[in-house]
């Protein structure tokens, strides 16, 4: 990891944040008529897309934690994904479909994150033979 003091804190918020994300998602989708209600003009897939991907973001904070490999891809599809989710809820918008306005905040929050988490995990530039001749 390219700073090894910030990999246990990201990877805790994260976790943090894939729980609150399968929480608030479960209520939204299963929960009683009146947390249903609260959701306004949710959009089908985005809110789907957000509830399932919470709990990839659980697995990926577990992986930072331990400092696996695979977790940083994980990091990069959860980006990948949200990427092409915001893109498809703003053709949605674009074409006269109810939202939430607070689904744009939301969609680029994930969105940030992971891609913070993606940089900040990014593996240490390792110096090449070029890198020691040079010197």
């Amino acid at each position: 990891m390219k700073n090894a003091n910030l990999s246990k804190p990201i990877a805790a918020v994260a976790v943090v944040f894939g729980a609150l994300t399968v929480f608030s998602g479960g209520q939204a989708l299963f929960g009683d008529a009146q947390a249903r209600a609260a959701v306004g003009q949710a959009v089908g897939f985005v809110l789907w897309f957000n509830f399932l991907a919470g709990f990839v973001y659980l697995l990926a904070g577990l992986g930072l934690w331990l400092g696996r490999e695979w977790a940083r891809y994980l990091a990069w599809a959860l980006v990948i994904g949200t990427a092409l989710v915001a893109t498809g809820f703003g053709l949605h918008v674009w074409n006269g479909g109810g939202f939430e306005v607070r689904t744009v905040g939301a969609l680029a929050l994930r969105l940030g994150f992971w891609v913070a988490v993606v940089a900040l995990t990014r593996p240490a530039k390792t110096p090449s033979s070029r890198d020691i001749v040079d010197r």
